[in-house]
């Protein structure tokens, strides 16, 4: 067994059940679990690996995301999707996606993985819901194992296209009994719900509007069948998705999604910005999750979502960078800004979204909303997950009476330091896991291939 001890941070954020913020902070690790945390004087002050931090850094959790499409990292900023609404935006770019290959699923995956991983995220949760070409999950599944993230991937799906009412191009659609067989062969394949796991599956049909009642339902019918799969769908994102939800299923999205056995504490959904107050009284009584995506929101002007009213009525809440060519970035330090910053502004408010409140959406919110209890906080038997940014940084000049709010007042690009699952992934501000220069290269050139 290995061991690392990272002593003399700045404040230890430990998002622990005190929040206990501890100055001249400490850690131990054992392997990929953490086993000690203190004050420096209180922890051993050897191990195989010694990281001192010089008194410099903050360290807190790694930031959990919630929502993502990794392979829109290929198709950021198009010109014709720049100024479009969610419907819009999507028929403009499915024609792009459609290019799409399993080296493009692969290289975008690293791509996007990398720009997370050193914006401080740890664990991220991505939905890959079109197949074209030669393109399978499993693609998406190695490029992440290669770069060393921890990983829920999502099972996502299209089978309702334009000839059937749905928005989707029918070229882009598949069958619905080859989505439950792929389904079944990719939980049973790659799996893991012991405590830890690197990665987990998720099972994902797209959006009320390209995928049918049936595929819902036997879509949670299956996944409720293994232990610690969960479910993941679009919902109530703008005001044309309420719209089509009334006119095709009679009920607003919230109300829909319950008639298909899509409540529970198994579940979470992304956007919710147009989601009712009845809605939110029921996610909240079944512990149904949101994933929060600010920054796509207000690009596609979508709105923005009532996230203090879902708080307050106990609706468990993460964020959420979304596809990167809706956001167009995926940093998610800056999505914590943003929420911050929006839900002031929803509720005209300046106490409505305190920084720490923030924080602690990015890690415990997260964790709660992909079903996590061993990631979010860095206590004794928490997985090894933690970053840590330098506090004499230009952008903290004048804000060390409290740097843990200069994390979202204040942010930054990028982390020095990143541990997942016990292992070093970014080293001063390095990532150690794949060649960067070279990966944005083949970025380009597929993206270029893809786009014309």
């Amino acid at each position: 067994m290995s061991s690392l001890l990272i002593k003399h941070c700045h404040t230890l954020v430990t998002m622990n059940a005190e929040r206990q913020e501890i100055a001249d902070g400490a850690l131990l690790v054992r392997d990929n679990v953490i086993e000690q945390v203190g004050t420096t004087e209180e922890l051993p002050q050897t191990a195989d690996e010694v990281l001192d931090l010089g008194g410099r850094h903050v360290v807190l959790p790694g930031l959990v995301n919630t929502h993502h499409h990794f392979y829109q990292t290929l198709t950021r900023a198009i010109p014709a999707a720049q100024n479009c609404s969610l419907f819009t935006w999507l028929q403009t770019l499915y024609p792009i996606w459609a290019n799409l290959t399993a080296e493009g699923v692969y290289i975008s995956a690293q791509m996007t993985a990398a720009e997370l991983i050193r914006s401080g995220c740890t664990t991220a949760s991505d939905h890959l819901y079109l197949y074209p070409n030669d393109c399978t999950l499993d693609d998406e599944i190695r490029a992440v194992q290669d770069i060393g993230l921890r990983f829920h991937a999502s099972r996502g799906s299209m089978s309702v296209g334009e000839s059937q009412g749905g928005l989707p191009p029918d070229a882009l659609v598949e069958s619905e009994a080859n989505i439950l067989k792929d389904s079944q062969r990719l939980i049973e394949q790659y799996h893991d719900n012991t405590r830890h796991a690197m990665l987990r599956m998720t099972l994902a049909p797209c959006s009320p509007f390209s995928v049918s009642t049936d595929l819902m339902r036997e879509s949670a019918a299956l996944a409720r069948s293994y232990t610690g799969v969960r479910l993941h769908t679009h919902l109530a994102e703008n005001k044309s998705d309420v719209d089509y939800s009334l006119a095709n299923f009679g009920m607003i999205p919230g109300d829909y999604a319950e008639s298909v056995g899509w409540l529970g504490d198994d579940v979470w959904h992304a956007h919710c910005v147009q989601l009712s107050d009845d809605s939110i009284l029921k996610f909240g009584r079944t512990g149904t999750g949101v994933a929060h995506c600010p920054c796509s929101n207000a690009r596609l002007a979508s709105g923005i979502a009532p996230i203090r009213k879902m708080l307050d009525h106990g609706v468990p809440v993460g964020l959420g960078v979304d596809g990167s060519a809706s956001n167009d970035a995926g940093n998610l330090l800056y999505e914590a800004r943003t929420a911050f910053l929006l839900a002031r502004v929803r509720e005209c408010n300046p106490a409505a979204m305190t920084a720490r409140e923030v924080l602690e959406l990015a890690t415990l919110g997260g964790a709660r909303v992909l079903g996590r209890d061993d990631i979010g906080a860095i206590a004794p038997g928490m997985s090894a997950d933690l970053i840590a940014i330098d506090g004499d940084r230009p952008q903290f000049a004048g804000a060390h009476h409290d740097l843990v709010a200069a994390l979202v007042f204040c942010p930054v690009d990028s982390v020095d330091y990143s541990f997942i699952n016990g292992k070093k992934v970014v080293d001063r501000g390095h990532l150690t896991t794949v060649d960067l220069p070279m990966l944005v290269e083949r970025t380009n050139k597929i993206s270029r291939q893809m786009v014309g």
